[in-house]
């Protein structure tokens, strides 16, 4: 089994976004083999497509605003909002208004990391 840990310190000037589709990109922060952190940037209508996986999902809206769907249910969600995903539950965001989301993801998301090592 491989074995992944970010840095304990790290500053985020120091991180480099990652283009991840139009309009959005996303800066890994911190990880281990059992959790990871991530910054996701989206600009007024970045759509984050309907999609799932099996890894549970918690998103912090640090700022912006987004119609968040999960599982078939679609809510207006804006800074200091939530949500959760549990594992393979189809979800999905549509940016109203730009900002950024804060993802946690257990386990840690090994496809992100392909082109960050």
């Amino acid at each position: 089994m491989m074995q992944f840990k970010s840095d304990s310190l790290l500053k985020s000037s120091e991180q480099e976004w990652e283009e991840v589709g139009a309009g959005i990109k996303r800066k890994i922060t911190g990880y281990n083999d059992d959790a990871m952190m991530i910054l996701v940037q989206f600009e007024k209508g970045g759509i984050g497509e309907q999609h799932s996986h099996v890894h549970t999902q918690s998103t912090y809206i640090e700022s912006g605003s987004f119609e968040v769907t999960i599982s078939g249910s679609t809510q207006l969600l804006q800074q200091g909002d939530c949500f959760f995903v549990p594992p393979n539950a189809i979800h999905g965001v549509v940016c109203v208004s730009s900002g950024v989301l804060v993802d946690v993801f257990s386990p840690i998301r090994e496809d992100f990391l392909i082109n960050n090592l």
